[in-house]
């Protein structure tokens, strides 16, 4: 489970960012002001939920796994829909290709993001605290 969240969290952060510095040094010349925030849209919200998946490595002891291995689909998925959709709607004037048929998909990956969090809560809600035992020599 770790090797797979630090993979994914690695990508995710350092696409997040590329297309930061896309969006801020390049597209600013040729997309209008209403995309170019579109854009930044997605990739504040990718970044927002990779820091998120990050986290969720630290919460292995304390959260079941099932239960982090479906946040981290919940918010990897919701990314790739989310985040994906918003930069080809924003890219559309510069591409020429109208993606418009992704709208309804970009409220999918919000929905997806929620259900993460709130599974992510509803974890606070059963966990128990294991006391530690300790040893003494």
């Amino acid at each position: 489970m770790t090797k797979r969240f630090l993979i994914t969290v690695g990508i995710l952060g350092a696409t997040s960012v590329i297309l930061g510095a896309v969006g801020a040094h390049k597209l600013k010349e040729f997309l209008s002001p209403e995309h170019l925030n579109t854009f930044n849209t997605g990739v504040q919200y990718q970044m927002y939920h990779t820091l998120a998946l990050l986290g969720l490595i630290f919460m292995n002891r304390y959260v079941s796994r099932s239960y982090l291995n479906i946040i981290y689909y919940f918010f990897t998925i919701g990314i790739v829909l989310f985040s994906g959709s918003l930069y080809l709607l924003s890219l559309s004037e510069l591409t020429g290709i109208n993606f418009g048929f992704l709208g309804p998909v970009t409220p999918l990956g919000g929905v997806l993001f929620i259900l993460g969090w709130l599974l992510l809560m509803y974890t606070g809600f059963i966990y128990k605290h294991k006391k530690r035992s300790h040893k003494h020599s």
